[in-house]
């Protein structure tokens, strides 16, 4: 995907834009290459395909949640970036908080914010079981690209959003996980509200949004100690 189709895809997705964020796009794509050499954040680093498989696909959040509001975002396992710095950049109202387990990465993030002048968002080195504990009901929405099982991620989140937020799972293929999440939905008051399926631009990729809403006050006992998330890559 090169900038041009980029753009057109911004549009289909009703999303405005100003040349300042395309322009802070680049920024972000020049420093992601630079840092990648140091701490190796994606195997993604050619220019059209950070644009599709990284930009474009985290802003495909918007296919399933109104982020044109004052909302309070949690990016689990942010990794580098994707998708909390992209929705910063087009999205910039929202205040986000993105949760990394690695110091490195954390700090490549903050350079990150501060290289693009970005406000009302931060980067906090914890793991998000641990982060829950103490920020009960803060976010409206949270949300994790390719990051570990939904039991595990419904386990270590939901703690942390606030009642009728949003956790939204992006995840590739996930038929097996969703049919095995009924027993955690109901322990955690969460349900499934809407499924979101569609392929990236260009090419056949499939993508699963996973919209959960919680629906009352999560148990005391969740979120239970989880000895490591990994994140895969899509």
């Amino acid at each position: 995907m090169n900038k041009e189709e980029f753009i057109k895809q911004l549009k289909l997705l009703n999303i405005n834009y100003n040349e300042e964020m395309l322009n802070k796009l680049d920024l972000f794509y020049k420093l992601l290459i630079e840092w990648n050499d140091k701490i190796n954040l994606t195997t993604i680093t050619s220019l059209e395909d950070v644009y599709l498989k990284h930009f474009f696909d985290s802003l495909t959040l918007s296919k399933v949640v109104n982020l044109d509001q004052n909302l309070k975002l949690c990016d689990v396992g942010s990794g580098a970036g994707f998708p909390g710095i992209v929705l910063k950049i087009f999205f910039p109202q929202l205040e986000i908080t993105l949760i990394d387990s690695l110091q490195k990465r954390v700090n490549y993030l903050n350079n990150i914010i501060e290289a693009l002048d970005l406000k009302k968002i931060k980067a906090i080195h914890t793991r998000m079981e641990d982060y829950s504990l103490s920020h009960e009901e803060e976010f409206d929405i949270i949300t994790a690209r390719a990051v570990a099982n939904m039991n595990v991620l419904l386990e270590i989140s939901v703690k942390s959003l606030k009642i009728n937020g949003k956790l939204v799972l992006m995840k590739a293929n996930c038929d097996e996980e969703l049919a095995n999440s009924n027993n955690a939905q109901e322990k955690l008051f969460c349900n499934v509200e809407r499924i979101e399926k569609f392929t990236l631009p260009n090419e056949d990729s499939n993508r699963t949004l996973i919209v959960l809403e919680k629906k009352n006050k999560t148990p005391t006992k969740y979120p239970r100690k989880i000895e490591r998330i990994k994140k895969d890559m899509l």
